[in-house]
């Protein structure tokens, strides 16, 4: 079932009280989670965890666990779960997530997720994670994918069918021709969100078998779609 918001304006206010704890946005690419993200942790001034900046921070302070990242990855092999997530337990213990934290790029896979409500299960007043799913029509995640142009000069952002310039494909400050991204198009995108359904639909599946996950229209204006996140968290947390 969707998720119903009212008006973003009065449906959540930004309570220093409330612990919105851990977040997980889900959602496909070209979404908007990481908008979204950022508009959250505005809101409740919480951090974004994010196991690829985890990753680069642990290998370029050459910490043990990055040292062991970057020899494995030096082989051209992945990750494991384990180091990743001895990485975000590290990261969690760091004095700005005692409130809470959105989580970018894990749990991706379901061992992921049973090791994170054990580990927040074992932490004295630890919150369980709380999934909010970003649902968006394809047509319409085409359209933001493929319409995406940028100005190489001024690094300003455009899309010719929803946020168009004003002179045909070129950009409104300084007149240079916008240019697109070499993997924004739809054929590169429907195997992107080919590989995101196959990853995400078990992680999703797991929270929404324990009643944490709501889903969310995500083709509605930016600032409802924050509504919508917020009024969800509160409410799985109630």
């Amino acid at each position: 079932m969707e998720t119903q918001i009212s008006d973003p304006a009065t449906s959540v206010d930004s309570d220093a009280t409330f612990l919105p704890g851990p977040i997980l946005l889900i959602g496909p690419p070209g979404a908007g989670k990481g908008t979204q993200a950022k508009n959250v942790m505005a809101t409740w001034q919480i951090p974004q965890v994010s196991t690829g900046d985890l990753l680069r921070a642990n290998v370029s302070a050459g910490t043990a666990l990055g040292v062991q990242a970057k020899a494995i990855m030096g082989r051209g092999e992945l990750v494991s779960d384990d180091l990743v997530n001895r990485m975000v337990a590290e990261r969690l213990k760091e004095p700005d997530c005692v409130r809470g934290y959105i989580l970018d790029g894990f749990p991706r896979t379901i061992g992921q997720a049973e090791w994170l409500d054990r580990h927040l299960a074992e932490r004295s007043g630890g919150l369980p994670v709380v999934a909010v799913r970003l649902k968006v029509d394809y047509t319409h995640l085409v359209r933001r994918i493929t319409g995406r142009r940028n100005c190489p000069t001024c690094g300003s952002i455009y899309n010719v069918y929803l946020h168009p310039p004003k002179d045909d494909e070129r950009c409104d400050l300084d007149g240079t021709p916008l240019v697109r991204r070499s993997d924004d198009t739809e054929e590169v995108f429907t195997e992107r969100l080919r590989t995101y359904e196959a990853q995400t639909a078990p992680v999703a599946a797991h929270y929404r078998a324990q009643n944490r996950l709501e889903d969310l229209d995500g083709d509605q204006p930016v600032d409802a779609v924050t509504a919508g996140i917020l009024a969800a968290v509160k409410r799985l947390r109630s």
